[in-house]
């Protein structure tokens, strides 16, 4: 699916549109950078709350094309600014982490 579908679907407030043309099928969640470094396959979705800077960095390292922020999580002006450099789509939505996935999930997006 496409990120700019994904975002539509998912009702996502858009903070930084990164490669709306980009296709994903896979996504992650978690909190802590390291599990992410360690675990995530390139090209994935990554559902957080974590809103930092380091969350870019992560991204950038995995070839991440998408960072989703949980619980209407909102990001700070330095992450904004990185994703937007780094070309990284970067969105809040309304849903918990668990509800972000489960939506996921639904829309055909694996784990």
């Amino acid at each position: 699916m496409k990120i700019k579908e994904l975002c539509e679907k998912l009702n996502a407030d858009v903070l930084v549109p990164g490669d709306p043309d980009r296709e994903v099928s896979r996504a992650a969640a978690g909190d802590l950078l390291s599990f992410i470094m360690g675990t995530v396959s390139e090209g994935s979705v990554w559902v957080t709350i974590q809103a930092h800077l380091n969350v870019a960095a992560v991204a950038v390292l995995k070839e991440i094309p998408m960072i989703i922020l949980a619980s209407d999580r909102k990001a700070p002006a330095d992450l904004t600014e990185r994703c937007t450099s780094e070309n990284i789509c970067l969105v809040s939505v309304g849903y918990s982490i668990f509800g972000t996935c489960r939506r996921l999930s639904e829309l055909g997006i694996e784990g």
